[in-house]
């Protein structure tokens, strides 16, 4: 199915601040780069979210027809504590600590990122490359930037003279930040004076007797700069210059800022023609940090293990939960704000389910089809605006509901239709999955809890009060609050 020749998709450009038609350099194919986890932890819930952004968005890239390679790799060494080319190796450090070798932290926290992935239902990108599997592409671009003469060496590390590029090129371009401005905002720390300025940063670093993770090359044995890895790792894979780069919004400045002069640099081509950037996730209008203990990881948020929620939910609840913010949007992460969207999500599901039930029924179609799936498509085409298509996706579940109550007619070949565009939106595209919206592990709980409201709602119309208020106490009491709303009951676990 090639559709893109008849879709107009407008993707935000970070590079341009507006937004653009998409045309990719070759024809019906795409080439898309995410900047991936650096492993030395369990993954992030705002990574997660920035990676299901980009899961979508090569969902619906791959539906328009085209064909898609898109590579997210994995950072695995040289990812340093501090940006400014300070500090331990963050894997290095985290092995040190646990008394493990690093590829054995790199295992564990890759397995960990797969697995969490999956269970949010990501499609697998087209390539996962490491850095360590790309050391000699690595020293090949210093080699070439420092033949170019925009980098140095000092005492077996190699810096970036980010001065020197000025010259000829704009660095700071993506990020809107000028050099002089950086120079006048930059304090010069003593254990720098490697480098001829506190812009400079490392292409790669002479390890110190006490690193564990080196590799030999001409100036040293050392490791590569963090953002030499994507810049090796991007065009190997995808040429000088490709499609879409994306990542997370923190990433904008240094990382891709120097991705962009670095490429510059070693092939004279800006690398990228659609810089795309995720925004953040607060906890409870917070900053999410470990160390205040507003934090959350993925995995509690299946188990319900967190002292932010009440309960456990399902995978779907929160892809769902996070596919109603626009990805450039910052997304307030809350258990209110989760117990509202499996409000949501189920509506979806049962109006899905009360779908495939459906008979034809009537002369006519009582539904604009065909207007209805434009205002799909125009949703996505606004750079991928995935709150207004689910807005849309809820004027059809009126409908099937309408239908269901018999105040609506469908012609057989609309059920089809909507059946099958319903199917393409919320399972191919948005990535959920039909399940019930609580976890795995509070399935029971929710079955019994559901059937005890059913009998104090049926005790309440016959006015017994007494039972009622029996089974609102007795839940209460053994930790399940119950409230009462304009929806019908819902009820949450008290902390």
């Amino acid at each position: 199915m090639k559709l893109y020749q008849e879709q107009e998709l407008k993707i935000y450009n970070s590079l341009t601040n507006q937004k653009e038609v998409f045309t990719p350099i070759n024809e019906g194919h795409v080439g898309m780069y995410v900047c991936g986890p650096t492993v030395y932890s369990n993954v992030h819930l705002g990574n997660v979210r920035t990676f299901m952004s980009f899961d979508m968005i090569f969902r619906y890239l791959q539906h328009l027809g085209y064909k898609v390679r898109y590579v997210r790799n994995i950072t695995d060494v040289g990812h340093l504590e501090n940006d400014a080319d300070a500090g331990e190796d963050r894997i290095a450090k985290k092995a040190r600590l646990e008394e493990l070798e690093p590829m054995e932290i790199v295992q564990r926290y890759t397995i960990d990122f797969h697995t969490i992935l999956q269970k949010f239902n990501f499609l697998p990108p087209s390539i996962e490359p490491t850095a360590t599997g790309h050391i000699i592409q690595q020293i090949e671009i210093v080699r070439n930037i420092m033949e170019k003469g925009f980098a140095y060496e000092v005492n077996g590390s190699v810096y970036f003279d980010v001065l020197k590029f000025n010259e000829t090129n704009e660095y700071g371009k993506l990020s809107k930040r000028k050099v002089e401005d950086l120079i006048h905002n930059t304090r010069v720390l003593d254990g720098q004076s490697d480098k001829k300025n506190p812009q400079d940063f490392a292409l790669w670093k002479r390890a110190e007797e006490n690193h564990i993770m080196h590799w030999p090359s001409p100036w040293s044995e050392g490791f590569p700069g963090w953002h030499l890895e994507c810049t090796a790792m991007s065009t190997k894979y995808l040429g000088d210059r490709f499609d879409i780069h994306g990542g997370g919004m923190d990433l904008k400045f240094p990382h891709h800022e120097c991705e962009i002069a670095q490429n510059e640099a070693a092939k004279g081509v800006s690398p990228v023609n659609y810089w795309m950037h995720a925004n953040m996730l607060t906890l409870n209008g917070k900053k999410m940090a470990k160390s205040t203990g507003n934090n959350i990881l993925p995995g509690e948020i299946f188990s319900g293990d967190s002292e932010h929620l009440s309960k456990g939910f399902s995978p779907s609840v929160a892809r769902f939960f996070m596919m109603q913010a626009h990805y450039r949007s910052i997304l307030d992460f809350s258990n209110d704000a989760l117990l509202a969207s499996e409000k949501g999500f189920n509506k979806l599901m049962e109006a899905i389910k009360t779908l495939e039930t459906l008979q034809p029924v009537g002369d006519k179609t009582s539904f604009n089809l065909s207007v209805w799936k434009r205002n799909c498509y125009d949703a996505l085409n606004d750079d991928f605006n995935t709150p207004i298509l689910i807005a849309d996706l809820f004027e059809a579940v009126k409908y099937i509901n309408q239908l269901k109550d018999g105040k609506a007619t469908i012609l057989p070949e609309s059920l089809e239709e909507l059946k099958k565009y319903m199917h393409i939106f919320v399972f191919e595209i948005l990535g959920l999955e039909a399940q019930n919206g609580t976890s795995d592990e509070g399935d029971a709980l929710s079955g019994v809890v559901e059937l005890l409201i059913d009998m104090r709602n049926e005790a309440r119309a016959n006015k017994d009060f007494a039972t009622s208020d029996k089974i609102r106490d007795e839940l209460a009491a053994l930790g399940i609050q119950l409230k009462d709303g304009k929806d019908g009951t819902s009820f949450s676990l008290s902390q």
